[in-house]
């Protein structure tokens, strides 16, 4: 196990990325954030690391599948729910992965830029411990059903460019569940599971301070590069071929996470 103590941040970000348990993944990545947070891990800006291991590590299970392979089932039986609340997990877990991917893969960027995505990383292991550990009360286990891997897609499509995994990681394919978190609790506080509904409470607080984060780095990319945000993103998602985003969206959040009134105009025309 890498000692934390004294590795170099993207380093150790690198190794857990290789991680394929995802409860050591998790774990590994909260001890990783309470190293750097006492001060005693360095973070080397301008090394070019490149993966010695298959990445991003994962288990043998779920099975990935086509997203539109993934069975939707009702909310009126346990199994149902589990499946829904299991698709959350799955989601979390790749979430870990795209925090990790984006401290190690990209060289240069200021210190602040590598301290905000350990924070999201750790965020989101938290979120997938919660989930995880709800799933299992409910006598599943991550795993029990078949998940899809679009969000790493994106991930592997943007891997040569900060600014466009930027672009199309946290405000694209992220921010999407600012807008699908709402309806997700809507459905499970009918059905009366408080338990999961706190937790999603904790999710979407979460989740606009990560978009957030990506709209931070991103309107900073494109000012150091002299290039205007709306028309480079309608770029960028044409040339990385985007998911085209569909309403209803979650305006209030999406406004907390730093959209602007002009993006916004533009997504809902």
């Amino acid at each position: 196990m890498m000692n934390d103590q004294q590795a170099d941040l993207r380093q150790a970000a690198l190794f857990w990325l290789a991680e394929p348990d995802a409860v050591r993944k998790a774990a590994g990545v909260h001890s990783l954030a309470q190293a750097w947070s006492s001060g005693k891990m360095p973070v080397d800006r301008l090394a070019v690391l490149s993966e010695s291991q298959a990445i991003p590590g994962r288990p043998d299970k779920p099975e990935l599948v086509s997203p539109l392979a993934v069975k939707r089932r009702g909310m009126n039986t346990v199994e149902g729910r589990a499946a829904l609340i299991h698709a959350l997990v799955h989601i979390e877990f790749n979430a870990i992965n795209l925090a990790l991917d984006a401290i190690w893969r990209f060289a240069g960027m200021p210190f602040d830029y590598y301290a905000d995505w350990l924070q999201v990383a750790d965020e989101e292991a938290l979120h997938f411990t919660l989930l995880a550990g709800h799933l299992q009360t409910m006598g599943y286990a991550y795993g029990d059903f078949a998940g899809h891997s679009s969000l790493w897609e994106m991930a592997d499509k943007t891997r040569h460019d900060v600014l466009a995994r930027m672009a199309l990681v946290p405000r694209t394919m992220e921010a999407r569940g600012l807008d699908a978190v709402p309806p997700v609790r809507a459905k499970l506080a009918q059905v009366g599971d408080k338990a999961v509904v706190a937790i999603l409470d904790i999710i979407l607080r979460d989740e606009i301070g990560h978009v957030a984060i990506g709209n931070r780095w991103y309107g900073f990319l494109c000012e150091q590069r002299d290039l205007e945000p709306l028309e480079t993103y309608a770029r960028l998602a044409v040339e990385y071929a985007a998911p085209v985003l569909r309403g209803p969206f979650n305006l209030p959040a999406r406004r907390a996470a730093g959209f602007s009134e002009a993006e916004l105009s533009a997504l809902i025309k």
